[in-house]
């Protein structure tokens, strides 16, 4: 059987965690930062866990985790 290929899209974007939770950057962080706020751009630091129902669509792009 020929193995399951890896969306390459999800597999810079998106990290499954021990526990199988999907890890993400936050969004809205890539350009136009002049016209945020500082509280957004200072609590939209770093990673988040995406909800179950965004998580499941993206774990069909991860076959191998």
């Amino acid at each position: 059987m020929p193995k399951m290929k890896t969306k390459s899209s999800a597999k810079k974007r998106f990290k499954l965690t021990a526990s199988g939770k999907v890890k993400a950057s936050q969004a809205g962080k890539q350009h136009g930062m002049i016209k945020r706020s500082n509280k957004f751009i200072r609590q939209n630091r770093g990673t988040t866990t995406l909800c179950d129902a965004d998580a499941r669509i993206v774990k069909k792009f991860l076959p191998y985790g």
